[in-house]
């Protein structure tokens, strides 16, 4: 096995910019790399070298048929020759989504990085992969939306059911419903989809009901644990460990496959819940310890949403790559003074000092506690749980 994680990395996905003003800004990107680099975490460096960097080339047409059509694979490559001729249909060329040059190109690489990472953990070339580049998990079969041209979490699933997989699990951390992930597995019981987000009534895509639980051929294998706005890092944490491992200890995945937007954290601007990026940090490691649990260590992250792009997402999505490689950071180190400088160079804005929030994060185990009927938070575990665990013989 060649280095235990890979980081898979090509300084053109920062090609997908879809306008100037967009909320999502390429540099969070780019910033994100650089304290990777800065912190020396790549093989060969001292903070690490357990993290081997890898570029793979775009998704082609074969492997984006694996879920998208074909006329929509047409649509993007059309719109990304001519940008001004984008109408909204298949949701380009919208507010949310505006068609800009070479998005087929931009879009697919994102795409091929994350089949790739899949591709490598199911071989074993290595145990561990990250793209934090990708997680675009809105993007349908048959349209872009929410920022998503392409599904890459949903074409790596999709890859390691090709290879092989008989049991793949995906759980989504972005405060937003992994809706498309949801739906391309929707009947398809070798997946199982968690998604731990927002409220749909005060959230886009307004999709993630409790309710929502798969198709009949694949009852209780899509997971929705909807919170209520303002959900702090102790509710989120208590939420995320009340229903997550119960349902990955039942059906023992082959493959965990996570999302790590950024988005959850108090401070983005396009969400509402109010966690901070120390239990961001603690949800990842999390993540890292239910692949060796559950999945043989096989593990492929990603990144996702995340607005709040310079004091946020490249902590967040460094910690990630850390954790994967083996080399966690102290949440008390302090961010390189190089980093820093590149920070204002870049955005003209100053970059936080630490790898922290200042937090120390704690949360009562829900089946030790027991439930709370005034808790809003363990009012929505319990839902969930109703709805979803007597599919996998788990009792709510």
């Amino acid at each position: 096995m060649s280095g235990s994680a890979h980081l898979m990395w090509d300084e053109a996905v920062t090609r997908y910019r879809f306008s100037a003003g967009h909320p999502m800004d390429p540099v969070r990107l780019s910033l994100t790399m650089r304290l990777v680099e800065t912190f020396a975490l790549p093989e060969g460096g001292p903070g690490g070298g357990r993290l081997r960097v890898v570029a793979a080339p775009p998704a082609g047409e074969s492997t984006l048929g694996l879920v998208h059509r074909p006329d929509y694979v047409d649509a993007v490559r059309r719109v990304s020759a001519r940008p001004s001729t984008a109408s909204g249909a298949y949701g380009l060329g919208t507010e949310d989504n505006p068609a800009f040059p070479d998005m087929h190109q931009a879009a697919a690489l994102i795409a091929g990085q994350s089949v790739a990472a899949a591709e490598a953990v199911w071989a074993g070339r290595c145990l561990h992969a990250v793209n934090f580049a990708g997680g675009l998990h809105h993007a349908m079969p048959g349209a872009a939306s929410g920022f998503c041209v392409y599904n890459d979490a949903a074409l790596a699933v999709a890859r390691l059911l090709e290879l092989g997989a008989e049991r793949v699990a995906y759980v989504d951390l972005d405060v937003h419903h992994g809706d498309g992930v949801q739906q391309v597995f929707w009947d398809d019981p070798r997946v199982l989809t968690i998604s731990v987000h927002e409220h749909p009534r005060t959230l886009f895509p307004q999709t993630g009901w409790p309710e929502e639980t798969g198709g009949a051929a694949a009852e209780g294998y899509a997971v929705n644990l909807a919170l209520p706005a303002g959900t702090v890092d102790e509710g989120w944490l208590r939420a995320v460990h009340a229903v997550v491992p119960d349902l990955l200890g039942a059906f023992r995945p082959q493959v965990l496959v996570t999302q790590h937007g950024a988005d959850t954290h108090v401070e983005d601007p396009l969400a509402h819940l109010a966690v901070s990026l120390d239990a961001q940090r603690l949800a990842a490691e999390a993540c890292h310890a239910w692949a060796h649990e559950y999945a043989e260590g096989r593990w492929l992250a990603l990144g996702g949403g995340g607005y709040a792009v310079v004091d946020v997402v490249p902590r967040a999505w460094t910690h990630l790559v850390a954790i994967a490689a083996g080399a966690p950071l102290d949440p008390d180190t302090a961010t390189p003074e190089e980093w820093r400088h590149q920070v204002y160079a870049l955005t003209r804005q100053p970059a936080p000092r630490r790898m922290t929030d200042g937090r120390r994060p704690t949360w009562r185990d829900f089946d030790a506690s027991g439930y709370d009927p005034g808790s809003a938070v363990d009012q929505a575990v319990l839902a969930t749980r109703r709805a979803v665990y007597p599919s996998h013989g788990l009792l709510p």
